[in-house]
């Protein structure tokens, strides 16, 4: 890319998210807007009461399922379309299905805004890609707009192949001994890579009912995950001894979780997150496993993906922001940071609220969204 870029930035930061002044358009913005870019979408980046939305193809199932009734633009990644002279294109982030890094160029800039992230391993074995979702793909840029929600060097991932290898391992014993297997893991995302993951012959996989309609949207995009039950289809209950049962973290404590407690044999649980790095975190949950999991970059990730856009100003968000920026900054870069309200991101991106809207949220959001006029597209 040009060392030398205008003065005039093309992402600047507003009480209702970041905005693009040229295009007059924000990307993931946290209040009503009229057009938004939307990175992909988990609830916080993703929100109820714009007029018009924009984001990748892969994302419109997850998207319609989570918002309802939307005015919604979808372009396939790497396409490219025009908006006040911004040029604007989506491109893969490896985060969750649909996921993409929104490329804009103006007036001999290139900026990037990556949403989250997930980047494989240093090598090039395919066992460590996020298999339910495009892998992350490196765009050149004057300026990276990263994440950094685990932008410490303690954040470092096992490869994904052993990390499953052990998921597969405990789910087995457990198996083994007439006991059922409870993972918490985020219904969006989460839930679905670890379906993608995991040794289906072991026995029969229950989900929780704010994951299945998100596997339904996966599925209809191609993606493979094995077959999964409701636990109220379940008719041979002596199965569930050997279930492998995969749920919201909420869920831990609850009746529907005492479901898997048979005969007197409790269920084992973990819990999946890259929050499970910290031992503190681990023993908060009070779980008997934790499996470090996560669908976003690493520490070495995240210096991988920086580097490789080229980038010689780099603006870090939701996460250790001063950690990130001073790193950047001992490497010679222009960097500084911007305010968001992804809050969520500290939960590992599940939105609370949001993972599993009941039919009133559903029916108040599209009544809310199908009121306002449709403005023009992107």
């Amino acid at each position: 890319m040009p060392t030398t870029m205008p003065s005039a930035d093309l992402i600047v930061e507003r009480p209702e998210g970041l905005y693009c002044p040229p295009g007059d358009f924000y990307i993931d913005p946290w209040r009503p807007v009229e057009r938004a870019v939307i990175t992909h979408a988990h609830a916080d980046h993703s929100r109820v009461g714009h007029q018009h939305y924009l984001a990748a193809a892969p994302a419109e199932g997850v998207m319609r399922s989570r918002l309802g009734v939307i005015t919604l633009q979808t372009l396939a990644y790497g396409e490219q379309i025009e908006h006040h002279g911004v040029r604007v294109s989506l491109h893969p982030a490896g985060h969750v299905l649909g996921s993409a890094q929104v490329r804009l160029e103006h007036g001999g800039q290139v900026w990037v805004a990556s949403g989250d992230y997930y980047v494989s391993g240093a090598t090039s074995d395919a066992r460590e890609d996020n298999l339910t979702c495009a892998a992350f793909e490196p765009v050149r840029c004057h300026c990276f707009i990263t994440e950094s929600t685990f932008g410490l060097p303690i954040y470092r991932w096992q490869p994904q192949h052993e990390l499953f290898a052990d998921i597969n391992a405990w789910w087995q014993a457990n198996a083994d001994a007439g006991r059922a297997s409870l993972l918490l893991g985020y219904s969006f995302g989460k839930a679905q890579r670890i379906l993608a993951g995991v040794d289906a012959s072991i026995g029969p996989i229950v989900v929780h009912g704010a994951v299945e309609p998100l596997n339904r949207a996966y599925r209809e995009a191609g993606v493979r995950l094995p077959e999964t039950q409701l636990v109220t289809e379940v008719t041979d209950k002596a199965s569930l001894r050997r279930a492998l049962a995969i749920a919201p973290p909420a869920v831990q404590g609850s009746s529907w979780a005492r479901r898997f407690d048979i005969a007197g044999q409790s269920a084992s649980d973990a819990f999946a997150s890259g929050w499970m790095q910290l031992r503190g975190a681990r023993r908060r949950r009070a779980v008997d496993r934790g499996f470090v999991l996560s669908d976003h970059a690493d520490w070495p990730g995240l210096q991988r993906a920086i580097g490789a856009t080229g980038a010689q100003r780099v603006i870090v968000t939701h996460g250790y922001e001063a950690v990130m920026v001073r790193w950047l900054q001992q490497q010679g870069l222009e960097a500084g940071s911007f305010h968001t309200e992804y809050d969520d991101e500290r939960q590992d991106a599940e939105p609370p609220a949001a993972a599993a809207p009941d039919a009133a949220e559903n029916a108040d959001g599209a009544a809310a969204t199908a009121a306002l006029p449709a403005p023009p597209p992107f």
